[in-house]
């Protein structure tokens, strides 16, 4: 049975590879079906058909044979294939008595027409070819006009035309179904690749936040130690233990980040929350320590939710970075975290006297000793940008008046994500310093 279902779908197969060859197939099988059932004689319907009683007319031989080569081509022309059909099977009924099957061929025409075209043009040639063809076998017939021959005419063109009908709709609806389906496939796909390219784009976003802000306080550190070793080692061995702690701290919120791509089920999986204004007192005083003195004022509200928490959070950093790389010797800085209305608000300001070309996203790269960061080149400007509009919020930097630099964000406390809030993540935010 299995070798039998195999076979046949192999053949099947080839057939459906090789249109032409199954078209001539059809004809043959049709013509020979036409041949045999000339020699069959129906009576006169009292009794059953007799087969051997009579034979076919050599005119008629000929009509079935050039009705079933038209077949060959149905495909390729199937109005004129029809058309040559019925026109050599109203001859047949014409001319001929008893007239042999070259209806037969016709019907195989009508059915691939309807399957081929649209439902108006199937109604219009079908009911034109039945309707002259069940005429001219009533009119020109040596039988009753209500005999069931006739009948048979008119009901087995009309059964080609539903059936070809039916066959076009089922194939219209198939290949509806898998174009959604393809459609559907291919929205997936675009999803998928879309949120890659945020997840991608944010955990580059952290990474830039966490490299730029401790290895410019490593490079600041460094460079206190190399200038005073030989004269106040207690003051160098000072700067190295900021390094160190600044490099652990990097290291560990590196490898929270990093975390983030491990998949579901794999060891060591972060298990600490991302930092926020909890944290804000720690990350000022690793400022205060690199010698950049920051006034901090929080006003104590609600918790922020925690992607707001972490934005806020990210902007300070950033913004004091860039103020510790940029601003000059002898800068001071101001961060403030105001809650208004339905929105909170993050400043930080300086009142450095670096060169405007030395701003963050202003100029070329730093020269040595001051461009050892990753903001040279404007980077941390635009992630500050790209975070806080991420979350439907506003973010203004620039020069102040009288010198120094600015960063302003208007953050939204309903964060467009969904986030749920991040418990103890903002309680820092009642600290004053």
């Amino acid at each position: 049975m299995t070798t039998l279902s195999s076979g046949f779908a192999r053949a099947r197969r080839w057939l459906r590879e090789h249109p032409l060859a199954f078209d001539a197939t059809l004809a043959f099988c049709t013509l020979v079906a036409m041949i045999c059932s000339s020699f069959t004689d129906p009576g006169d319907g009292h009794g059953p058909p007799a087969f051997g009683t009579r034979t076919p007319e050599l005119f008629s031989v000929l009509l079935m044979t050039l009705t079933a080569a038209a077949l060959v081509l149905r495909r390729r022309r199937p109005m004129q294939v029809l058309a040559v059909t019925a026109a050599l099977a109203a001859v047949e009924y014409v001319l001929m008595d008893p007239p042999a099957p070259v209806v037969m061929s016709t019907v195989i025409a009508l059915y691939t027409v309807a399957s081929r075209t649209d439902r108006p043009t199937t109604w219009r040639v079908g009911l034109l070819t039945m309707g002259g063809l069940t005429a001219a076998a009533m009119v020109f017939g040596s039988t009753p006009w209500y005999s069931q021959e006739n009948f048979g005419v008119f009901a087995w063109t009309g059964l080609a035309s539903a059936a070809g009908d039916a066959v076009r709709s089922r194939r219209a609806f198939v290949d509806a179904i898998r174009e959604r389906a393809e459609r559907a496939e291919r929205t997936r796909e675009e999803e998928a690749r879309r949120r890659v390219a945020e997840e991608r784009l944010r955990i580059a976003r952290d990474l830039h936040d966490v490299v730029a802000h401790h290895i410019a306080l490593v490079n600041v550190q460094a460079g206190v130690a190399a200038h005073v070793m030989d004269k106040r080692p207690d003051q160098a061995k000072e700067a190295l233990a900021h390094v160190r702690d600044a490099s652990r701290s990097a290291l560990n919120e590196l490898r929270v980040t990093v975390g983030l791509l491990r998949q579901q089920g794999d060891p060591e999986a972060p298990t600490e929350p991302a930092p926020g204004l909890a944290v804000l007192g720690e990350l000022v005083t690793t400022f205060r320590n690199a010698g950049l003195p920051v006034e901090v004022a929080c006003a104590d509200r609600d918790r922020l939710p925690a992607a707001v928490d972490l934005a806020a959070y990210r902007v300070i950093q950033e913004a004091l970075t860039n103020v510790r790389k940029h601003a000059g010797a002898g800068a001071k800085a101001e961060v403030s975290v105001v809650r208004v209305g339905t929105t909170a608000e993050v400043t930080v300001l300086d009142d450095g006297r670096g060169s405007a070309g030395r701003r963050p996203g202003t100029g070329p790269a730093d020269g040595p000793g001051e461009g050892d960061g990753l903001d040279s080149g404007g980077h941390g400007l635009v992630g500050m940008r790209e975070r806080v509009t991420a979350l439907g919020g506003v973010l203004t930097a620039g020069p102040r008046y009288g010198g120094g630099f600015r960063v302003h964000a208007i953050l939204p406390v309903e964060a467009r994500t969904g986030e749920p809030e991040r418990p103890g993540t903002a309680g820092g935010t009642g600290l004053r310093r």
